[in-house]
C-alpha cells in the first residue's frame, strides 16, 4: 500500500510508522473504542484466573461481550489464544455481568447477555501468512484487525478478510478440547443463517438489496442472530430481518429525521424490534428497491 498527499497534481508520499509499544495501540483504540468498533469500551488489564484481558468491551447491537486483544509481535496463536479468552468468559459469566455492572452503572442479568455472540479481536501492524490462513473457517467467533500508522498522523483499521469460508471450526474441534466446549456455547452467524430455506424471490430481492447498499463505499455485511447487519464507519446503517414472504428493513434513523415522501416507513419508535432505527421499510418486490435506496442513502450520510 502506498499513500500519498497531493498539491497541484504532484505526489509526496505519506510513509508508514511504526507503533513503539504494544500500549501505544491498546491506549489509542480503547480511547476510541466506540468510533472504530461501535463498541462500549468496559474496562483495561482486566485479570482474572492467571488470565490477563487486554480491553473487555460491550456489544449493545448483540448484547454479548468482546475481548481485544493487542500484538506487536508475530509471535502468538490466534486460534489457541481466542479460545483460550473465550473459555475464560464462559467459565466466569457471573464475574464479567458483576463488573460490567459496577463500571458501567448497570443492572443487566446473566441471561440478559447473548454469551453465544461472544467474540474476540485481535489487532496488530502484521499477521504472518499462518495466521491469517487460521482464520479460513465459517463460524469463527475470532476477527483480525491491522492497524497502520503514518507521518501524517493518520491511522486506518482494516480487517483481515478469510479467504475461503466453507469449512467449519468444529471439523478440528475434535482435537482441542478447549475449542470443543467453546463452540458448543459460541455460534458466529452468516448470511446463510438467514437465507436457508427462503424462497428463491426472497433471496433475489436481498442479494439486491445488499448489492445496492454496498455500492455505497465503505459498508461492512455483519450477520448476528437476529438480523444481517450493514454497519458504515460509525454504527448500523440498515438492519435487514429475512422473512419467507418478505424483508423487513430498519432503517437506523429517527422517524422525524427522514424523508419519506411516499409514506411507506412505519414508525416503530415505541415499538419493539430487532433492528436499530425508528424506522422500518417492509419490501417484498423488487420495484420497491429504488425507492428504498433513497432512504438507505439518507441513513449513510449519517451512519456511513
Amino acid at each position: 500500500m502506498k499513500n500519498f498527499s497531493f498539491k497541484e497534481n504532484s505526489l509526496n508520499q505519506i510513509n508508514e510508522q511504526k507503533f513503539g509499544l504494544e500500549k501505544d495501540i491498546q491506549l489509542l483504540t480503547e480511547s476510541n473504542m466506540n468510533k472504530v468498533f461501535g463498541l462500549e469500551f468496559v474496562k483495561s488489564e482486566y485479570s482474572l484466573n492467571s488470565f490477563r484481558i487486554d480491553s473487555l468491551c460491550f456489544d449493545l447491537r448483540t448484547k454479548s461481550f468482546v475481548i481485544v486483544e493487542y500484538k506487536n509481535t508475530k509471535n502468538f496463536s490466534v486460534i489457541d489464544q481466542g479460545y483460550s479468552y473465550l473459555s475464560l468468559l464462559l467459565n466466569n459469566k457471573a464475574e464479567f455481568v458483576l463488573l460490567y455492572n459496577e463500571l458501567m452503572d448497570k443492572s443487566i442479568k446473566k441471561d440478559d447477555v447473548d454469551w453465544s455472540q461472544s467474540k474476540v479481536i485481535f489487532i496488530s501492524p502484521t499477521y504472518t501468512v499462518y495466521q491469517k490462513e487460521s482464520i479460513n473457517f465459517k463460524d469463527l467467533p475470532i476477527e483480525l484487525w491491522e492497524i497502520k500508522k503514518f507521518e501524517n498522523d493518520t491511522v486506518m483499521y482494516f480487517p483481515i478478510k478469510a479467504n475461503q469460508q466453507t469449512e467449519s471450526i468444529n471439523t478440528i474441534s475434535a482435537l482441542d478440547p478447549t475449542i470443543l466446549t467453546v463452540s458448543k456455547e459460541v455460534k458466529t452467524y452468516t448470511e446463510s443463517d438467514h437465507l436457508d430455506n427462503k424462497p428463491t424471490n426472497i433471496i433475489e430481492i436481498y442479494e439486491n438489496l445488499k448489492l445496492e447498499t454496498l455500492d455505497f463505499g465503505e459498508v461492512v455485511v455483519k450477520p448476528n442472530k437476529q438480523y444481517i447487519a450493514f454497519f458504515g464507519n460509525k454504527k448500523n446503517i440498515i438492519d435487514v430481518v429475512i422473512m419467507t414472504s418478505k424483508i423487513k428493513v430498519f432503517i437506523n434513523l429517527k422517524y422525524s429525521q427522514i424523508d419519506d415522501y411516499k409514506k411507506m416507513v412505519r414508525d416503530v419508535t415505541n415499538i419493539g424490534t430487532w433492528g436499530n432505527g425508528d424506522c422500518e421499510f417492509v419490501l417484498d418486490n423488487l420495484e420497491d428497491i429504488d425507492y428504498l435506496m433513497s432512504l438507505v442513502k439518507q441513513s449513510y450520510k449519517v451512519n456511513g
